[in-house]
């Protein structure tokens, strides 16, 4: 037997559909709300930053969604993405349990992103958009949108968080070479931008405050959408391709997964993975334990208070009840940058209150050291963001080692390292550090939540 075994499908596999949790959950998510009127927020009020098709996507709880055929005619370029046995992994652990990845680093940006920037990039194409203003962490998302934006012809306007901007410079370049204009947040050219830096010139930024500033462009700008790469309900859906895609490959390899991982931040990629088996699950399927882990340093479903907030850190955006750190929350500067989101995605955070899946949170030195360990035996580095799933799925196959259980262990391996090699040279030179949070910044940020009566 190889060390090495590659489940493939043909591209007359690639989901005809995305997948709506919505339609399978035992009791529905609570509505977002107005942040004026606190009530659910309607069609018109989301109209000046989404073209309609997204929106409707957005409150649909319909099971499945078609995907347009220009859509699936780009998946085409990289989907199906593969599915992996590390066996050689495996083997290293002296692990009884079966450890399978679903590979999405071999799109064309290099992770999972662009399953929802090229819906994204039709849609608005479609509506008639010219512009598209959007955030990035760590240029994942950036760098997908941009893509998306060359094949659909629109311009492209990326807030990426500085901290991310200074430590990842390939990942701006690559969204250069797209097209893409690549900024660092906080900056000069928005009114919240300009009023941080006069507060705090060093300020290293974060997803909350690149989201206001995305926001503020779009909604000032009649040729202007936003765009979002996580947390919304329509990018959770456009992800769903992976997991759809997963269940078919785990039957071409006679197995089914029993643990499901997921690194998290906003959520998509977690999502995408792990929506379709639970769908399955909750339409009276086989049971599935899944994991959800995320960076110590932002631990917004294991320390995050279940409440109300904004999306951003300016309170440009609707209302909606999350796990959440609170909107004012600045997470140090780790090397995930795509992790780096004071809130969980609405639907995710929902999910784990119905007590359909586990969280768990890790330092980032020991993700790295988990993402080496991976790279030494399957010969592929993992994005600093996706050692948290990998280091998740390594924890699950040691105890199935102390336990002597066999058991099938499947995670999402979002997306390739190779533009973040700066942070494995910190690693192998010993500058990489666990960051902490600061506890007091955390209370206040948590007693700054907006007030929501509970019949609200």
């Amino acid at each position: 037997m190889t060390d090495s075994v590659k489940y493939l499908l043909d591209e007359t596999r690639i989901p005809k559909h995305w997948y709506n949790l919505m339609a399978d959950l035992p009791s529905p998510p609570p509505p977002v709300l107005h942040p004026g009127t606190l009530q659910p927020v309607g069609p018109d009020d989301l109209a000046p930053l989404f073209p309609m098709a997204l929106i409707m996507q957005e409150v649909s709880t319909d099971r499945e969604i078609e995907i347009p055929d220009p859509v699936r005619d780009v998946y085409r370029q990289w989907r199906p993405s593969p599915l992996y046995r590390a066996r050689r992994l495996e083997k290293t652990l002296q692990t009884p349990a079966r450890i399978y990845y679903k590979y999405e680093g071999v799109s064309p940006a290099g992770s999972h992103k662009p399953n929802t920037a090229v819906a994204q990039a039709f849609y608005n194409k479609e509506a008639g958009v010219q512009r598209i203003s959007t955030e990035t962490g760590a240029g994942q998302w950036g760098s997908s949108l941009a893509f998306a934006g060359a094949l659909f012809g629109l311009e492209v306007q990326v807030f990426m968080v500085k901290v991310s901007y200074n430590q990842k410079p390939y990942r701006r370049a690559l969204m250069e070479t797209y097209g893409a204009r690549c900024i660092a947040s906080p900056s000069m050219e928005t009114n919240f931008g300009r009023a941080l830096l006069a507060k705090s010139p060093d300020n290293n930024g974060s997803l909350g405050i690149a989201i206001s500033e995305a926001v503020e462009v779009a909604a000032s700008r009649e040729d202007t959408k936003y765009a979002l790469g996580s947390v919304l309900n329509h990018v959770l859906l456009h992800q769903t391709v992976v997991g759809q895609e997963a269940m078919a490959q785990m039957e071409m390899a006679n197995d089914f997964p029993d643990i499901i991982v997921g690194c998290t931040g906003g959520g998509s990629n977690f999502a995408g993975i792990a929506f379709p088996f639970l769908g399955a699950q909750l339409r009276g399927g086989q049971n599935v334990r899944i994991i959800a882990v995320e960076p110590a340093a932002c631990p917004s479903l294991t320390r995050g208070r279940y409440a109300y907030d904004f999306g951003d850190t300016g309170h440009m955006t609707p209302l909606a009840k999350m796990h959440t750190l609170g909107s004012a929350f600045m997470p140090p500067g780790f090397h995930a940058g795509g992790l780096r989101y004071h809130g969980m995605a609405p639907l995710v955070s929902h999910i784990k209150e119905l007590g359909l899946i586990e969280a768990r949170a890790y330092h980032q030195v020991s993700c790295f050291e988990a993402g080496v360990l991976f790279a030494r035996n399957e010969g592929i580095v993992p994005a600093p963001e996706a050692n948290h799933a990998v280091k998740g799925a390594i924890d699950e196959a040691l105890r199935c080692k102390e336990s002597g259980t066999s058991k099938a262990i499947l995670f999402n391996l979002c997306g390739h390292g190779h533009f973040d090699m700066q942070a494995y040279t910190d690693y192998f030179a010993g500058k990489l550090t666990d960051q902490q949070y600061d506890e007091k910044e955390l209370a206040m940020a948590l007693a700054g939540l907006p007030s929501v009566p509970e019949t609200a």
